[in-house]
């Protein structure tokens, strides 16, 4: 392919546009963006360092993906509205067609663009909040998961857009089925939508200088050493890529994190019973996967005049992101996010993988405690509107956030765990006993013995019956018999589903969607 070289018109040192259709570089060693006309080059100015991520995918790379092979010509890092960076590369395929990779919070999603022959069947910008659903021309549906303006940060390499220096970038991202994934970029032309989905690394069959996910977690890649600015303690970043926030474990101060510089907030106070039950840094294993603990937080929601909290640890694993463990009551529950188009919303209830979840509880929740390292810029007293559905062991939690710069839905899948499975998991001792019915609790199964009664029950009565066909109890003292047989083999199931259903009661006593509401408890 023929290649235009020429000099920066900044610093006068060679640049060379490896992408045809490219409409900017970044000088490679004065960090000028060059813009690229007809009739000459255009200095427009000069990007921030990049800020380095955990991405295994470098510029200069080379792949395969279904088949055809790519250069990683070029990369844009944008800052999100909540303060963290997300990557975008570029990846030029054969003809120079350009796709397009985001990385964020360890997912990636390749998309290519697609040309909209009628932008007005895309709502404006303002239309596009969290759950609202797209139909496109193909058919296919797509559920808004978050929408927002970020700012084009930093670039390295060739850029198939005009980009310029600390831009604002309006952003909508979409989820479809089947891990189908879409965003529209908003700018002064109308809408452009860029459509794919979301693939693992694995996928690019990436060859070149990276880091390396084939590495253990247990490797501590990537972990940062720094210093307390208030009392001088350690502090270890597990994730420092992505930590904005972090709580030192001497002086309890709550500091601002960004590219290892930290800055003093504020103090915070450890209130009775919010001491993390498993230490910061252990390491366990959950669902065949090492984690680490990074964080801990304490949550709240008022109710009827009354505070409810809960705790919720932070995972870290370079592979596959994070992930949260959960203990409200003693009970324990794994929780990972889900898109947001995998779930079907219905008259409370929401339907998920063919299984309906009904409506629990719904609230506002708040930060009430932190400690450890965050991916976003937790406060003491932030607030997500948040809704539960509950198919036990598992639970569906809606959590949508909303501010100046963007709004956001969360959508996440919790499943139960016993506490012996956290203590083997991570190797504490002691964890407390659950009390009470948990929300996703499952519900104990019945003793084998009720199996073997139901056996028997049926045995003799279908016996008894024969004798009755036979006329062998035809005399009222035989009848008798008979009818006391039926009762005293028919209480230990009868026990068994009332039981059973107390249990349910029990489960729901909390939740003002409470479908037992009313009957004799």
């Amino acid at each position: 392919m023929k290649q235009r070289i020429a000099n920066c018109p900044a610093c006068g040192a060679p640049i060379e546009f490896q992408l045809s259709t490219a409409l900017v570089t970044v000088c490679g060693f004065c960090h000028s963006v060059v813009a690229r006309t007809d009739k000459k080059l255009e200095d427009l100015g000069k990007v921030a360092d990049l800020f380095e991520t955990n991405s295994p995918v470098k510029k200069g790379m080379t792949g395969t993906f279904e088949k055809k092979s790519f250069d990683v010509v070029g990369r844009v890092q944008y800052q999100h509205p909540a303060g963290g960076v997300w990557d975008e590369f570029y990846l030029k395929f054969p003809g120079d067609r350009v796709r397009w990779l985001a990385y964020a919070q360890g997912k990636f999603y390749l998309t290519t663009e697609k040309r909209l022959t009628d932008t007005s069947q895309i709502p404006d910008f303002e239309t596009m909040t969290p759950g609202y659903r797209l139909n496109l021309p193909d058919g296919n549906t797509l559920v808004v998961a978050e929408s927002g303006t970020a700012t084009a940060r930093s670039a390295d390499g060739d850029i198939p857009w005009a980009f310029h220096p600390n831009a604002a970038h309006r952003f909508v991202d979409l989820h479809g089925a089947d891990s189908e994934f879409a965003t529209l970029e908003y700018d002064a032309d109308g809408p452009h939508l860029f459509l794919g989905r979301e693939i693992a690394v694995d996928d690019l069959k990436l060859t070149g200088d990276s880091w390396q996910f084939e590495q253990p977690p247990s490797a501590n890649v990537g972990v940062l050493q720094l210093s307390c600015p208030q009392c001088g303690s350690p502090l270890t970043l597990h994730a420092p890529d992505e930590t904005l926030r972090v709580c030192c474990p001497s002086c309890k101060s709550l500091l601002d994190c960004q590219q290892g510089k930290l800055e003093y907030l504020q103090t915070l106070t450890m209130k009775q019973g919010e001491k993390p039950l498993i230490p910061l840094g252990a390491v366990g294993h959950l669902n065949g996967v090492e984690v680490t603990v990074i964080g801990y937080l304490v949550r709240y929601v008022v109710y009827d005049g009354k505070k409810f909290s809960w705790s919720e640890y932070l995972l870290h694993n370079p592979k596959i992101g994070f992930r949260w463990l959960v203990l409200n009551g003693g009970h324990w529950s794994f929780v990972e996010a889900i898109p947001v188009s995998s779930v079907v919303e219905q008259t409370n209830s929401v339907v998920y993988e063919g299984e309906t979840f009904k409506l629990f509880d719904r609230g506002t929740a708040f930060v009430q405690y932190v400690a450890g390292e965050f991916y976003w810029r937790v406060t003491i007293e932030e607030q997500v509107a948040s809704t539960d559905f509950i198919a036990p062991p598992r639970m569906i939690s809606y959590e949508a956030s909303a501010n100046d710069t963007g709004s956001e839905l969360n959508i996440s899948l919790g499943t139960y765990l016993p506490k012996e499975a956290v203590e083997v998991a991570f190797g504490v001792k002691d964890l407390p006993t659950p009390w009470g019915v948990g929300a996703i609790q499952p519900a104990p199964p019945p003793p084998k013995d009720v199996y073997i009664m139901w056996g028997v029950f049926v045995v003799i009565l279908i016996w008894l019956n024969v004798m009755f066909l036979s006329k062998l109890v035809t005399t009222p003292v035989n009848q008798f018999h008979f009818y006391v047989a039926l009762v005293i083999l028919s209480i230990w199931p009868l026990l068994t589903m009332l039981g059973r259903r107390q249990f349910e009661v029990e489960r729901w006593k909390q939740s003002d969607f409470n479908p037992y509401q009313g009957s004799d408890e």
